[in-house]
């Protein structure tokens, strides 16, 4: 698996806003980030949210989001729209629900597909949540401490 691309946000912009406008807190784009196990992602929103969160740190397939751009004709969709973590490629996402695997020497176990709401037809197109469905990006679990890092380009 590569990594394209690492985001984390210090708040929410869609978790607790429904029927209001959407957050302005900013993603950011980093290099590197600090998986904690059974926390999350040090400086994401989602450290520490609460126990056994399944969403500790979410992955997002570059593919997917290559393949969402042609679909829905967008000539520029920036990948840290979707909010996902860790931006992906080269693995089938959805084939590691259920299962142990390791990054970068950082252990997850995937849990669920990070289903799409309705907020991406605001922060990418319309048409964009029913596109996701089953595409959306993984949520896991971090099972040991340990730090990923961007993928060298080859």
């Amino acid at each position: 698996m590569n990594i394209e691309a690492i985001f984390i946000s210090p708040g929410h912009n869609y978790v607790g806003h429904h029927g209001q406008p959407s957050g302005t807190h900013a993603i950011e784009s980093v290099e590197s980030v600090e998986c904690v196990a059974g926390r999350g992602l040090r400086g994401d929103r989602f450290f520490d949210h609460k126990p056994d969160y399944p969403g500790q740190i979410t992955f997002f397939a570059a593919e997917v989001h290559e393949h969402l751009q042609r679909s829905l004709k967008l000539p520029v969709a920036p990948a840290s729209a979707y909010r996902r973590n860790v931006l992906t490629r080269g693995v089938d996402l959805m084939t590691l629900i259920g299962r142990e695997f390791t990054v970068q020497g950082v252990r997850f176990r995937g849990m669920g597909e990070c289903k799409p709401c309705y907020w991406m037809d605001q922060a990418l197109a319309p048409g964009a949540e029913q596109w996701l469905q089953g595409r959306g990006g993984l949520r896991a679990l971090i099972l040991s401490d340990g730090c990923l890092r961007l993928t060298a380009p080859s």
